[in-house]
């Protein structure tokens, strides 16, 4: 449903329902949204606000998990509902796209590949009053790491001016990305009906979005969840070109490790080495592309992360690697719900074809891309000497599970799991 609002932000008493069939007048006013079309004019916009109900063509909001932070907004009176965002001056840094993908539905499902350039490609849309959001930012910046820093002083870095400044700091233009999904395209992906997939997301959902279920004609859906943010390295034009060579990581979150250093696993040391990766390929005329998905504790989110971590340090015999998924299991049901199905996607928008160095060890991660038709040239497992002693577990764990490493796995056989070697 959609709820009529004052122009203050207070709730009137009028409601309009949009969850059973169209509201009146609906009727050719919504724009067309013609999935993987070739071009943006005959795609068309995904219009999610709430500012003109009979003008929407998709489900959901805005803003993924922070939407239900702009409703307490409006109902507290800090926001009008009304309000339109000013872009002036909000335009991409650099351009991406577009690219041959962007006009296969098959490819790009989870995310609007046009969704950073609105004004370039709805803009008369635009100055018809039809309110089109941006899903997609991409701006410049510097990050600071006191890894890159210990690079630097050990040599395998150095300060060259551009990729690394005057002070160590490294140059990127970094992308964040909203999820949007074409319900379709999920489905296909999961090998599922799309009823199948709309029945499951508005029942465990607690019937948040009931369109999932009675509006069949709306195919596009914004879920409230965390998305993406990408750093690029190098020239970003340079990025899906067929013939530049890219150092890539793929990371899902770990607030815990990569903000706070925890020593439990190797989530922040392998997103400094795969950086450092990025930045050496940077150097040496390459690109480089570290993907951050908010997919905290395998998207089982930190409170289950935590009790698994109470689960795993108090089992008969402690911590150890033959029941390092049984315990996530025992609390989650499932051992990971990351599901890198949906991960391929973004290369798809950059338009990449080959990664020549990919640092990830994971089995999940290569074999998306490998079916998504990307290629990995080489795999990059995370250096002995950067695993933290709490993390040997985790390690050893995921290597007797099938995770790519070099020298790892006969590790791990030469001690039959009882730790990897000193």
């Amino acid at each position: 449903m959609s709820v009529t609002t004052g122009s203050g932000g207070r709730s009137r008493n009028h409601i309009v329902l949009t969850s059973h069939g169209a509201p009146t007048g609906v009727s050719g006013t919504a724009p067309a949204l013609d999935w993987g079309a070739p071009t943006a004019a005959q795609r068309g916009p995904v219009v999610a606000t709430l500012t003109d109900p009979k003008r929407r063509n998709a489900i959901g909001t805005h803003g993924g998990g922070y939407s239900v932070y702009r409703a307490l907004a409006i109902a507290a009176g800090a926001l009008p509902a009304d309000f339109k965002a000013d872009l002036t001056n909000t335009a991409p840094s650099d351009l991406i796209g577009p690219h041959p993908q962007w006009a296969d539905p098959a490819k790009i499902v989870s995310i609007d590949p046009y969704g950073h350039m609105i004004g370039e490609a709805f803009g008369d849309l635009i100055a018809q009053g039809l309110d089109v959001r941006p899903t997609i930012a991409v701006t410049r910046a510097h990050i600071d790491m006191p890894e890159i820093r210990d690079a630097i002083r050990a040599g395998r870095l150095r300060i060259d001016g551009d990729i690394i400044g005057p002070k160590g700091d490294v140059r990127v233009t970094k992308a964040a990305i909203d999820p949007v999904w074409y319900l379709p395209g999920i489905a296909q992906r999961f090998g599922m009906g799309e009823g199948q997939l709309r029945r499951a997301l508005f029942e465990y959902t607690g019937g948040m979005f009931p369109e999932l279920v009675t509006r069949g004609d709306l195919k596009v859906f914004l879920p409230p969840i965390g998305g993406m943010t990408l750093y690029m390295f190098g020239d970003p034009s340079k990025i899906g070109d067929g013939v530049t060579p890219i150092a890539c990581r793929v990371h899902d979150e770990c607030n815990g490790s990569d903000v706070f250093s925890s020593d439990i696993c190797t989530c922040r040391p392998y997103l400094a080495h795969g950086i450092e990766l990025c930045v050496e390929m940077a150097q040496k005329g390459g690109t480089g592309l570290v993907v951050y998905n908010r997919k905290e504790g395998r998207a089982l989110g930190e409170v289950t992360k935590f009790l698994v971590y109470n689960a795993r340090k108090r089992q008969e015999g402690g911590d150890r690697p033959d029941a390092y998924f049984k315990r996530t299991e025992c609390v989650a049901g499932v051992q990971d719900m990351r599901f890198q199905e949906l991960m391929p996607d973004v290369f798809h928008w950059l338009g990449i074809t080959k990664i020549d160095r990919f640092a990830s060890m994971s089995d999940m991660k290569f074999n998306a891309l490998d079916r998504a038709g990307i290629e990995v040239v080489e795999r990059v497992p995370i250096p002995d000497e950067l695993i933290p002693p709490d993390a040997r577990v985790e390690m050893e764990a995921k290597v007797s599970a099938g995770y790519y490493g070099a020298g790892f796995q006969s590790q791990y056989d030469a001690t039959q799991g009882r730790g990897l070697k000193d």
